[in-house]
């Protein structure tokens, strides 16, 4: 999807990373960069007012159930350990491979 128009940041990284911008888990900088993309560019600007849309609807009707605090830290847990580039400790693995 693009307008057509060159832009400082391209279309595709906008949309590539629409989620991140939307859950507000990229920096300022980018942040910043995203907004003005959306400023200049409508096709981006109507896919995030949808995504957003979507997300909202998705909160409001499935946020409710509370999540079991240990199973909270065993996937915030298992998060930092992707974004560090560690391996997946060996007994998860197995446990894994058991599973299926």
């Amino acid at each position: 999807m693009s307008c057509g128009e060159p832009h400082e940041t391209d279309c595709s990284e906008v949309l590539d990373h629409l989620y991140e911008f939307l859950d507000r888990e990229m920096p300022d900088s980018d942040c910043t960069k995203f907004d003005k993309h959306f400023e200049e560019c409508s096709p981006c600007l109507e896919k995030y007012g949808l995504e957003q849309a979507v997300k909202k609807l998705v909160k409001r009707c499935c946020g409710h159930d509370d999540v079991p605090s240990d199973l909270r830290a065993k996937v915030m847990g298992r998060i930092e350990l992707i974004r560090s580039g560690q391996p997946a400790p060996e007994q998860d693995v197995q446990a894994a491979a058991q599973e299926q």
